[in-house]
């Protein structure tokens, strides 16, 4: 009977080590198959290659890097503009504070709603010698495809 108990004791450390190791493992895996990520020369061949990318981003940006959950409406860009103003249809935020980027990228600055300076459409936009950084949360582009999709 010990030899029993000693047995499925060792079975149940077994399991507990292999889980504290394989489920945060797993959880990376699912959560990082519903991003994708996308590397364009310009503005006008994201919009090319991908309708999800904001018609607002000028064709002439260059560098543009951009990231997407499949899963919902969480994105951000990262592009260079040939100016310092953002894009013609952005407006000021007005004092309004931005809510964080719900999706992270290597190339994407971890402190951008607190820079940030305006609306392009659905996304938060900021502007650092030259560098555009925008976002948009799932909870914005639910928003915009209700109003879309109520205006129709």
């Amino acid at each position: 009977m010990r030899g029993v108990l000693i047995g499925a004791l060792g079975g149940v450390v077994v399991l507990g080590i292999t889980a504290a190791v394989v489920v945060p493992e797993a959880r990376e895996w699912y959560d990082g198959r519903h991003e994708q990520t996308s590397s364009y020369a310009t503005g006008k061949a994201a919009k090319a290659d991908r309708d999800s990318v904001p018609s607002w981003l000028p064709d002439d940006a260059a560098s543009v890097e951009y990231a997407m959950r499949t899963t919902g409406g969480e994105r951000i860009l990262k592009a260079t503009l040939n100016g310092d103003q953002l894009p013609g249809s952005c407006e000021p935020l007005r004092g309004k504070k931005a809510p964080d980027p719900e999706i992270s990228a290597s190339w994407f600055p971890s402190d951008r709603a607190g820079e940030a300076r305006g609306r392009c459409g659905s996304y938060y936009v900021s502007l650092e010698d030259h560098t555009l950084y925008a976002w948009q949360t799932n909870g914005d582009w639910m928003e915009e495809n209700r109003r879309s999709s109520s205006a129709e």
